[in-house]
């Protein structure tokens, strides 16, 4: 795999998206609630005059706790033709992908095991490769 990878931290781990589903990289300077939306779903933001979902990638992975870094600068992606923005712990770099994906280890536990492609080596070390529409789909995705 020669290809790009946008690494970032989720709960303390770090977490890679293939570059060709990140559209943009925005900051988040205001989410709109919106009642009765899944926990996972942190609101709605405004881009260039299109809504977009915002998903707490913490809690849509069912992750305890609270980022120890808050980066205002979100992902964005589109799954289904909708436009998501991904609130991550820290956005950190575009780097490139070392081999293809292994597959992810047992002690990755049950939180990422639903969303992780794999495992794979960057330049800037090991990350979860990570399947967007399945953090998309939130928690609730075994159940689907």
């Amino acid at each position: 795999m020669s290809s790009l990878l946008l690494l970032t931290r989720i709960g303390g781990r770090p977490a890679a998206f293939r570059a060709e589903d990140i559209s943009s990289i925005i900051e988040l300077t205001g989410i709109t609630p919106v009642p009765r939306a899944p926990d996972f779903v942190a609101g709605l933001a405004a881009l260039r005059s299109r809504a977009l979902t915002v998903i707490d990638s913490r809690k849509a992975l069912a992750l305890s706790g609270t980022p120890r870094e808050a980066d205002v600068r979100a992902p964005v992606v589109e799954v289904g033709g909708h436009a998501y923005a991904l609130l991550v712990d820290r956005v950190d770099d575009v780097v490139a992908a070392v081999g293809e994906p292994t597959p992810p280890p047992a002690t990755l536990g049950p939180a990422w095991t639903p969303v992780a492609r794999g495992m794979i080596e960057t330049t800037a070390g090991p990350a979860v490769l990570v399947d967007v529409a399945a953090l998309v789909a939130g928690p609730q995705r075994a159940a689907a």
